[in-house]
């Protein structure tokens, strides 16, 4: 694993930010696993990421459905929340299959290696701050090769 950027989160502009400046760190078709407590602002980051995509319509929890897809200019963003789920790993074909055509892939609660992630975002509250850790998972490997 290695630390691509730390930041502090103080107010809901600094996640923004955050999301447009993780963007081109993300390649096309990476799997990210969001890791924090309830409250963290996971999804908060996924709808600023749809929004830094082009995306113009709203972004809410996937907590129920499991799956949301938003169709961008850059292709669909998938985000999944695995919380409610006994065994996560049930879920993970039909994760696979929408993630095929992808720009991203963005799991709540998901175990990084059960994801087979490149990167995880760690949200961690401090206060009335968080920090923002972005970590890529597998170093010197490249997608698709």
């Amino acid at each position: 694993m290695r630390l691509l950027l730390e930041r502090t989160l103080k107010a809901l502009e600094d996640t923004r930010a955050l999301a447009r400046e993780v963007l081109p760190l993300l390649p096309q078709g990476a799997v990210v696993a969001l890791e924090g407590p309830l409250g963290a602002g996971k999804t908060t980051f996924v709808r600023f990421l749809a929004e830094a995509l082009g995306f113009p319509g709203r972004v809410t929890s996937p907590t129920y459905t499991l799956i949301h897809t938003y169709p961008t200019p850059e292709g669909p963003l998938v985000h999944a929340d695995l919380y409610r789920l006994k065994d996560p790993k049930a879920l993970l074909p039909h994760l696979l299959a929408a993630q095929e055509e992808a720009r991203l892939t963005l799991v709540e609660w998901g175990r990084p290696e059960d994801l087979e992630a490149d990167f995880l975002l760690r949200l961690t509250p401090q206060g009335e701050a968080r920090q923002a850790e972005l970590w890529k998972l597998h170093p010197g490997q490249q997608k698709g090769v």
